[in-house]
């Protein structure tokens, strides 16, 4: 990881300019549902997609899924349960966290309209398409609402992978699934993403403490409270500007922020006005939900 010094002067002076989303064009910024104060269960526009995904997102991949499996059947479906009774109705997961015929359970009998369930590919199948119909199958759904192409790093990724990038396509064309992006897990990776008007939805690794992010920093040193600027706050910005649906995660560092200051920081970076649409935690308790929700309330009501 590369870093180098700025004055607490100069981030104060760029952190000023993200919020006020400099360089983008009129129009980008993150509305809620209704007019006035804006929360966790805010219904928020995704980008270019047309699509509504609730501003906090409960993640099943903690650990690849091991952490909210092993909450059993029951505990899992009152933490899906209590997450959408709180206006959660993003749910997240992916074939490689085994959490699709959890998910299935757990939401039987709510209302499949108000659900966001977004999932991601791996690898480079040879028949996507069947794929696609055994995760319908798995999570008791006609349609995907956004799949992503899971845990990209290399800049190339979208030659690799044109053919599956193809039958994606063709799958929102026949309504299987209404979005269709990559989660990336560098920033060469990241920038390509960037650049390519195929992609709908981006999954970016973020927080201000360059935990389990994309690499290049900027460190801000003060020795009482040491913030990063990760790099990849600029490729936001032109996600932006292409219209792309942005959703950040790792906002808890792969769960390593264990001190609830840092988990509150973590969150008020990424409710700045126009940084992301969406975050995605993983939660294992419904305390968790209620602190996320009350760190995420309090950073928009002093935006």
């Amino acid at each position: 990881m590369s870093t180098f010094k700025i004055t607490r002067r100069q981030f104060i002076k760029q952190t000023a300019a993200l919020a006020g989303v400099a360089c983008l064009p009129v129009g980008t910024a993150l509305p809620a549902t209704e007019p006035g104060k804006q929360t966790a269960a805010d219904q928020v526009l995704l980008g270019k997609t047309g699509l509504k995904i609730s501003r906090l997102g409960i993640g099943t991949g903690s650990d690849s899924g091991r952490i909210q499996r092993a909450l059993g059947t029951d505990g899992f479906n009152r933490l899906i349960r209590y997450a959408y009774d709180q206006g959660i109705t993003y749910i997240d997961t992916a074939d490689g966290y085994k959490t699709h015929t959890w998910i299935r359970e757990a939401i039987k009998g709510l209302p499949r309209e108000k659900l966001f369930i977004q999932t991601k590919i791996p690898g480079n199948p040879e028949q996507p398409l069947e794929v696609l119909d055994r995760y319908r199958q798995e999570l008791g759904t006609d349609y995907l609402d956004s799949v992503l192409i899971h845990c990209k790093t290399r800049a190339n990724w979208n030659e690799t992978h044109q053919g599956l990038m193809e039958a994606l396509e063709a799958a929102k064309a026949k309504q299987i699934i209404r979005a269709h992006g990559v989660s990336c897990h560098s920033l060469p990776a990241l920038i390509q993403a960037t650049r390519l008007d195929w992609v709908d939805v981006n999954l970016v690794r973020i927080n201000p403490q360059g935990v389990q992010i994309d690499t290049n920093v900027v460190t801000v040193f003060d020795d009482s409270n040491p913030s990063h600027v990760p790099a990849v706050v600029e490729q936001i910005k032109r996600m932006h500007h292409n219209k792309h649906g942005v959703i950040g995660m790792k906002i808890i560092g792969n769960g390593s922020f264990i001190r609830r200051e840092d988990r509150e920081k973590s969150i008020r970076f990424a409710m700045q006005p126009g940084l992301v649409h969406s975050i995605v935690i993983g939660f294992k308790s419904t305390a968790e939900i209620d602190e996320a929700i009350e760190h995420i309330n309090r950073a928009l009501a002093e935006s």
